[in-house]
């Protein structure tokens, strides 16, 4: 027989199940997604007509499922031959490489990027430090003209450093303790943008 203390556990545990999974907010939705994803290629596409002198770089781990979507996007509008696509391991370059364990990416460049517009590509712009870092990371590869940077999700007022995103899927606003999750079909088998309260 099953203890009264112990039901009044278990419907707790369950109560508290039911809570957490209402907490979860899509801001995102598979179809929005690939909406905005195409909308993104087509701006950098605007801004660097026929990708002169301009090459787009994913930052690992995260970044890259977004970049690789939005290059196969570019790809469909410019001649493959002028797409200059590379991949950025950061993880030397954090701030926070001492309080905790990280496995380094591979930094796959295979093009100079001296003198020439980059596009950083990354999922969520949140305090700046992945975006610093990256910084840091590339300017050891070599000097680049101009730098700009593309974010899936730009979650405002939370900066630590003084870094503004160049094209934006999504703005939101959202407070320390929330987190914003982005699920993608190669690794977490659905395309969606949530945020966890």
């Amino acid at each position: 027989m099953i203890k009264p203390v112990r039901i009044v556990r278990l419907f707790r545990g369950a109560l508290l199940f039911l809570f957490k999974i209402s907490e979860l907010k899509s801001i995102l939705t598979e179809q929005q997604l690939q909406v905005t994803i195409k909308r993104l290629a087509h701006q950098v596409l605007e801004n660097h007509i026929e990708l002169e002198n301009t090459v787009l770089i994913g930052i690992q781990p995260r970044g890259v499922y977004l970049s690789d979507q939005i290059v196969t996007e570019i790809k469909k509008l410019v001649p493959e031959e002028k797409v200059k696509y590379g991949k950025l391991d950061i993880t030397f370059y954090r701030d926070d490489i001492r309080k905790e364990l990280h496995v380094p990416n591979q930094t796959n460049i295979l093009f100079s990027i001296e003198g020439r517009n980059v596009v950083l590509i990354d999922d969520v712009l949140y305090t700046g430090r992945t975006t610093r870092a990256a910084l840091d990371a590339l300017m050891d590869i070599g000097r680049p003209q101009k730098v700009e940077l593309c974010v899936l999700i730009d979650r405002r007022y939370s900066r630590e450093f003084p870094i503004q995103p160049d094209y934006v899927g999504k703005s939101i606003d959202s407070i320390i303790s929330q987190k914003v999750k982005v699920y993608w079909k190669k690794k977490d088998n659905k395309d969606e943008v949530v945020i966890l309260d």
